[in-house]
């Protein structure tokens, strides 16, 4: 029997909502490599929710002095 996971992944507009950053902001981190990892289908990216929720782990911060 096979078992199957439905694992949703989200488009730019969506990543970008789950994180509560603009559209433009998750291209242009994209594009430095700054941000989420994401896969490129074609001509369309998604993300998986579960990179998301680890680059946004890997982001936090106690002070703005503090440094990664």
């Amino acid at each position: 029997m096979f078992e199957t996971s439905q694992k949703r992944m989200l488009r730019t507009r969506d990543a970008a909502r789950y994180v509560g950053l603009a559209e433009s902001t998750m291209e242009k981190l994209r594009l430095t490599g700054g941000g989420s990892r994401f896969v490129r289908l074609g001509k369309t990216v998604v993300y998986d929710p579960a990179d998301l929720d680890a680059w946004l782990e890997a982001n936090k911060r106690r002070s703005t002095t503090d440094h990664a």
